[in-house]
């Protein structure tokens, strides 16, 4: 005979596994100024303060705000300690941990192969930096978002010092190197995982463009110094003309001439 499938276990079963799993992240994972990264087979943490190598990762970070579960004064700090500790704006650059790994006796995995400051042992990796400024979007920093996003642009670094950046101005790269021999310089272009999140920032979280089924969703952080933007977006065989302005007032919606 035909085999029975088990019940649904329904969204309410998934709700209380998600408070349960943001209850105990709280609880074991928060290291006093930010999130700690992971544990070792051990119980050992990794990406405490204590730690020499890999002290604060940025990604335990922007991820407690991006999935929308970490306390919120929490967040807050967590994502200062990334921006005090991770952020080089002299150069540019947003480091996805500090210090690199290099003489830990712990192994931490393929990430340690890599020289110290190249790709995600220590370097600026793109996807990493860009969630860096989503997670400011999140938290209505549109300032520091902004200043991010102008930060990750790869024409803002070959301006900046193309000698040393040494890859193309025109597409993201996937790595920047913090090693200081090759400080600045890029690495693995054409990478089109960063490019889409790169994108999915400028339109989705600053412009505030977005889809939900079939609506269509409006919601700009745009940096302070931003007057607004015009947008045709186009679904299906329709095209909408969008205008966004800055106003000091309340916001207001207008379609068609209408309020």
């Amino acid at each position: 005979g035909r085999r029975r499938q088990a019940p649904s276990a329904g969204p309410a079963r998934y709700r209380a596994e998600a408070r349960r799993l943001s209850e105990a992240v709280d609880r074991h994972a928060w290291d006093g100024e930010w999130y700690l990264r992971a544990f070792f087979d051990d119980g050992a943490p990794l990406g405490s303060a204590a730690d020499a190598e890999c002290r604060i990762d940025s990604l335990s970070q922007s991820w407690a705000v991006i999935a929308g579960t970490a306390n919120a004064a929490r967040a807050r700090q967590a994502m200062a300690a990334v921006d005090a500790a991770l952020v080089d704006r002299e150069r540019g650059i947003i480091r996805l941990f500090t210090p690199p790994f290099d003489r830990s006796e712990r192994n931490p995995g393929y990430i340690k192969g890599y020289v110290p400051g190249v790709r995600e042992n220590g370097g600026q990796y793109t996807h990493g930096a860009i969630w860096v400024a989503w997670a400011w979007t999140l938290l209505g920093d549109s300032a520091r978002a902004g200043e991010l996003l102008r930060m990750l642009n790869p024409a803002r670094h070959a301006q900046r010092d193309g000698w040393s950046y040494a890859v193309e101005p025109y597409v993201v790269a996937a790595d920047i190197y913090t090693t200081p021999q090759h400080y600045g310089r890029g690495g693995w272009t054409w990478y089109t995982g960063s490019a889409a999140w790169f994108c999915r920032l400028a339109v989705e979280q600053v412009l505030g463009l977005g889809r939900q089924g079939d609506r269509l969703l409006l919601g700009p952080c745009l940096p302070p110094d931003w007057p607004g933007f015009s947008a045709c977006y186009r679904y299906g065989a329709t095209e909408y003309q969008i205008t966004v302005t800055r106003d000091a007032g309340e916001s207001r919606l207008t379609i068609d001439g209408s309020i």
